[in-house]
């Protein structure tokens, strides 16, 4: 059988790598040996080796070097994200093999990390994979608004998290690491880009010390602005444009030498038109469809209304922590606010008749969402130098969302007058946890770690559509309250082995838990106060990651296998987005990480993910789904990243580098039938930086998007037709930096 096979393939995979690295490793020490290499040459061959490795990362709650991590960790540095102009939420999925997001509208992302996702904005709905930001759990798809700039890295963690972090997730993580204040030197940085759609940026950042070097004060702010990728002919202007600000201010400071404190305040203002729609293919077997007028050109909508995102959002970060002489004890505390709103043409076209993208049936509709987020965690961990790292700790989430989902239907051709229909959602989230991991190094080389957490989610929603002129997508009027608790015990346990000082291996087990919810667009009362399971995956992981070649090329590799319960997911129906639990799935793959570096002034980076995720069990409205991929999971993900320095005369570096990216065709449905698949797509970035001018100063010539390639991001059926988005299209500029 074809998964079978799948999964004996692939340790068959992993076991020959780890011997290839045991047989290595020894003949390395054989020819060490017999050339009387000493000691502290052999010590000192060994750190060299590792100078390709050295990306510290903080996965498991302490500083470590990205290749002592025994789990899968994709990781971008401060370098990167600026020379590859990584600034928000789409940048790092189209770079790291084994993640996708559903960008409907970009301004609420809903990540899939191994094929876990959820395509629930419902007001008590929670992401499966979620994006933490300096710690904090950001549990609102509209909340994941940040600017990349001023950032120390960002970490992309696979698998169910929760035995570390304070908030548990099933499927991973993004993590978001803000540069910190520095206590001892005053630094600044700016920079400015200019590009085609009108695309103007500036981005900006002051560190400064006080208080006689124990405290620091970081201030960094950026703009990013374009005039909008797609033409409306219909209105006279381009929509799916951009403008953004954000800011934050940060206070750190170290009183003693045993307390630290460190105080942050950010927001982000978005405005912008759009989402630009279009009308794809016709259901000829709906009579409607004969009322629509396809588009497929993605440089063109003619909708009759411009759509508009406004999102504004802040947020505070406390954290104080002191060591003893035991533990350090750590308390953070966080609150976010966020008004949102969204509007959109759904149907991307008009009433008039002389238009060539006349439809007779127009739709529109939209989301508001006002939402506060709230948390606090105390936790106890280990100090730096000891030999048995370990964490406890105790966390309280709490969420307040008050969400309206609008639709209008305007056609004559079905009612003589403007059709509204309106859902609204006032849901709270109150969730308790306790959490406790710990690594102990049973010999010198064999380390065992796992971890417990107990989570407690309490849920109430209220939910009513008495506002509608008529209940287009439901049954009837109806104003609903109910209320569910939902809890879990969740773990992870493995261990990890050191085959040689560069060569680790390591197998794992974990256990990811996410509460259930109620449906914030019920089709009647009694769905309203009937809550949806809670789903699980159990994550099987093995792996190794390896130095060779003096320390000249890193290679990594894992397998994995997930059982995942009662996966909540979303069908389409009339319009109506209802969460429904599958019986069963499986989710199996493989991950290889590849960077060489076989001369000073070139390098190379390759990264591949297959990802199997097939429903098990799945049966709705009598259709049986068993044995079909799981929606927005790719099979393949590729990326490829060289990158050539050239040294200038008097100093300056030059550097050439391209960013490939394929991801394998993706089903936006989990009927797995056309029209809602997305063709396989190549993307091809590139940049030249010319850095060493002098005075701190860079210049970087860029694109993004070189060959143009368009696809969906987004499709769905609706009254006889098939609506979609399309990426952005090629762009280009020139950016300006400078750092002092």
């Amino acid at each position: 059988m074809k998964p079978l096979s799948i999964r004996l393939a692939a340790g068959a995979c992993s076991l020959g790598v780890m011997a290839f690295c045991v047989a290595t490793a020894h003949a390395q020490e054989t020819m060490g040996q017999a050339s009387g290499e000493t000691a502290a040459a052999a010590e000192a061959s060994q750190e060299s080796a590792r100078t390709l490795g050295t990306v510290t990362v903080t996965a498991q709650r302490r500083s470590e070097s990205l290749q002592d991590v025994p789990v899968v960790v994709t990781v971008f540095g401060a370098d990167e994200i600026a020379a590859a102009r990584i600034q928000q939420i789409d940048d790092i999925v189209t770079r790291t093999p084994g993640l996708s997001f559903d960008a409907f509208p970009a301004s609420q992302p809903r990540l899939y990390i191994r094929g876990i996702g959820s395509g629930d904005r419902g007001a008590s709905g929670d992401p499966s994979s979620a994006v933490f930001l300096d710690e904090v759990y950001l549990g609102r798809p509209s909340a994941v608004a940040f600017d990349a700039f001023d950032v120390e890295r960002i970490e992309v963690l696979k698998g169910p998290q929760g035995t570390l972090y304070g908030r548990n997730v099933v499927g991973g993580a993004i993590n978001v690491i803000s540069k910190r204040p520095v206590l001892d030197s005053f630094g600044a940085g700016a920079s400015a880009t200019a590009g085609n759609y009108g695309r103007l940026d500036g981005a900006a950042f002051l560190n400064a010390p006080v208080a006689g070097n124990t405290g620091a004060v970081r201030v960094s702010g950026s703009y990013r602005s374009n005039d909008g990728y797609v033409e409306n002919p219909f209105l006279g202007r381009d929509v799916d444009d951009q403008e953004t600000l954000s800011g934050r201010l940060q206070y750190y400071a170290e009183p003693t030498d045993s307390l630290r404190m460190h105080i942050t305040l950010d927001g982000t203002r978005d405005r912008a038109l759009g989402t630009a729609n279009h009308v794809l293919e016709l259901d000829e077997t709906d009579p409607l469809s004969n009322f629509y007028a396809q588009n497929f050109d993605p440089d063109v909508t003619y909708g009759s209304d411009p759509g508009f995102m406004e999102r504004d959002t802040w947020g505070a970060r406390g954290e104080v922590a002191y060591d003893f002489s035991f533990a350090t004890v750590t308390a953070l505390l966080s609150y976010r606010d966020l008004d949102y709103g969204f509007g959109y043409d759904f149907d991307g076209g008009n009433p008039d008749p002389t238009s060539p993208g006349f439809n007779a049936i127009n739709i529109s509709g939209g989301n508001e969402e006002t939402a506060e987020l709230s948390s606090q965690e105390l936790r106890f961990s280990s100090l730096p130098d000891s030999p048995v790292t370990w964490v406890v700790g105790l966390y309280r989430y709490n969420q307040d969302v008050l969400r309206t989902d609008s639709l209008i239907l305007n056609a004559d051709v079905i009612a003589p007058i403007e059709l509204f229909d309106a859902f609204v959602a006032d849901a709270e989230l109150d969730s308790h946890a306790v959490f406790g991991d710990v690594s102990l190094p049973v010999t010198d080389k064999l380390t065992v770690f796992g971890g417990l957490r107990y989570s407690r989610d309490e849920k109430t929603q209220r939910v009513f559509n008495t506002d509608s002129n008529v209940p287009l997508r439901a049954d009837d009027l109806f104003d609903a309250t109910a209320s569910a608790d939902f809890d879990d015990l969740t773990y992870r346990a493995g261990l990890e082995y050191q085959l040689t000082p560069d060569h680790m291996a390591y197998a794992s087990v974990s256990r990811g838990f996410k509460s259930g919810g109620f449906n914030g667009e019920p089709s009647d009362a009694a769905a309203a106060v009937t809550p949806f399971d809670p789903e699980v995956a159990v994550q099987y992981e093995a792996g190794h990651k390896s130095l060779f070649l003096d320390g000249t090329l890193i290679w990594n590799n894992s397998v994995f296998y997930v059982d995942y319960t009662d996966l909540q997911t979303t069908q389409t129906n009339n319009g109506v987005r209802i969460i429904t639990n599958a019986g069963e799935a499986h989710i199996q793959g493989y991950e290889t990480q590849l960077q060489v570096s076989p001369a000073t002034n070139f390098n190379l980076a390759v990264a591949y993910a297959y990802t199997d995720a097939v429903f098990d069990e799945f049966v709705e409205d009598g259709v049986d789904y068993s044995g079909n991929q799981i929606s927005r999971s790719p099979k393949h993900k590729v990326t490829v990243s060289p990158s050539y320095t050239l040294a200038l005369a008097n100093g300056p570096d030059l550097t050439f580098a391209v960013d490939y990216q394929y991801t394998s065709k993706i089903f936006d449905d989990n009927n797995n039938q056309p029209p809602e698949l997305r063709d396989a797509t190549s993307f091809v970035d590139a940049r030249v930086v010319l850095d060493g001018l002098g005075n701190g100063m860079s210049v970087s010539l860029w694109g993004k998007n070189l060959t143009d390639e368009r696809t969906r991001t987004f499709q769905g059926g609706f009254l006889g037709a098939n609506f979609g988005a399309f990426n952005p299209p090629r762009t280009y500029g020139v950016t300006l930096s400078w750092d002092y």
